[in-house]
């Protein structure tokens, strides 16, 4: 038994948990992931965060051939694309937020920053947030724009889809969504 990973995946199942039982995720809409000794652990296709439990994980090497019968989010592109970006990266959340959502269809005056920092936590627990432009979940067309942006930004809003967050394990995504998600509420009622 691999006492690292039970205790990062425990911590994965709760974040899941907590997002789900606050509203910020519904249905299958969200995943995760996370990782330990060289594998990547990604929420598997189809699963909520609601009911998730640790053994509804996909395993991947960094090259996404699978370790595992379970097939990942369809989305493990992006988490990939994250993971390669910095090896300091070693947890990546992705939901469906109202206010991250909603802050997407705003017109931005930066798209490598697009969320303003009405607070100083956003940059300090997030940093730069890139608009990526809308093409259909789970496309190739939308790995390869994101691709084309990862390189400019610290976390991601996924036009018209939601907010993407890295950190250095998981509960630093987690805060770092968390921030993002809140700095968006604020921009929102700013705005409006």
């Amino acid at each position: 038994m691999n006492i690292q990973l039970d205790q990062v995946n425990q911590k994965a199942v709760w974040v899941a948990h907590s997002l789900f039982n606050r509203n910020k995720v519904s249905g299958s809409s969200a995943n995760l992931s996370f990782r330990c000794d060289g594998k990547i652990y990604i929420t598997a296709s189809g699963t909520c965060f609601g009911i998730l439990k640790d053994s509804d994980f996909a395993v991947m090497d960094l090259e996404g051939n699978p370790l595992t019968d379970l097939r990942p989010s369809k989305e493990f592109p992006i988490h990939l694309s994250l993971y390669r970006k910095s090896a300091d990266i070693g947890a990546v959340i992705h939901t469906h937020s109202t206010y991250s959502v909603l802050w997407s269809f705003y017109p931005a005056e930066n798209e490598c920053d697009c969320v303003p920092e009405y607070t100083p936590y956003l940059k300090m627990k997030v940093g730069s947030v890139g608009l990526i432009p809308y093409e259909k979940p789970g496309t190739k067309e939308l790995f390869q724009v994101f691709e084309d942006r990862l390189q400019l930004s610290d976390a991601f809003l996924l036009k018209q889809h939601g907010p993407i967050v890295c950190g250095k394990n998981i509960m630093d995504a987690f805060f770092g969504l968390e921030e993002l998600e809140e700095s968006c509420r604020i921009a929102w009622e700013q705005r409006s």
